[in-house]
């Protein structure tokens, strides 16, 4: 097959404790699905079902990267992350069975351009202005299910320079893992190579350059980025 330019390289995240790579599909994003966060962003936990947002899959971004500040934003915000990462397609997965759909889990990191999310939100239009954009998925290296023990009990943090603002459990989810799986499953045919990052607890906030910022979940390779304007 002759393409008119050249194919775009395709964007991957390490596994880890290996040289492989972990081809990326597509990035899912769930939104307010920390009870916390939720009220922070003015929600209701209670009742609201969980929603879906897409990031490029080229947003991706290895650990140990310095990172642009990126470009139209004076309110760049970290959100620390649990992503699971999809080794088997299907589509209407029963919860019980969304298990066997996961290859492994890595620490991701969903940058958010906060105050071109507000005017998006204020007018009615899509988020991509505000989550969408370059570099805006940091993902640490995947570590495979069967080298994880508990992920629905592992803790979850995130420090700027050394200080904690981010810290909560993956059991504090409001959506579980394989709820996660099942309704996105019900509006989107997954496939292997789909991560989704599946929400963040409360304590989000603003990164300026020269910021130093790691992810933390029990169990799993850090997410380790750098801000440089």
């Amino acid at each position: 097959m002759t393409f008119v330019i050249d194919p775009v390289k395709t964007p991957s995240v390490a596994v880890a404790n290996t040289d492989l790579r972990f081809p990326v599909r597509r990035i899912f994003c769930v939104g307010r699905n920390y009870a916390e966060h939720t009220r922070e962003m003015g929600g209701d936990p209670e009742r609201e079902p969980p929603f879906f947002f897409t990031k490029p899959a080229d947003a991706v971004v290895d650990s140990s990267t310095e990172i642009f500040y990126p470009k139209l934003t004076k309110d760049l915000h970290h959100e620390v992350e649990l992503v699971i990462a999809i080794g088997k397609g299907g589509e209407n997965i029963p919860k019980e069975q969304a298990s066997a759909h996961i290859f492994g889990y890595a620490v991701g990191i969903d940058l958010t351009r906060r105050d071109l999310q507000k005017i998006a939100k204020e007018t009615g239009r899509p988020w991509d202005s505000g989550k969408a954009f370059d570099q805006s998925a940091p993902c640490a290296a995947i570590t495979p299910v069967g080298d994880i023990a508990d992920i629905g009990q592992a803790n979850i943090s995130l420090s700027v320079n050394g200080e904690t603002r981010q810290s909560g459990t993956i059991a504090d989810l409001i959506w579980t893992i394989d709820e996660v799986i099942s309704i996105l499953s019900e509006s989107f045919s997954l496939a292997p190579g789909d991560l989704i990052y599946t929400g963040t607890p409360a304590g989000v906030g603003p990164l300026v350059p020269g910021d130093h910022v790691i992810g933390r979940i029990t169990g799993l390779p850090p997410i380790d980025i750098r801000l440089t304007a």
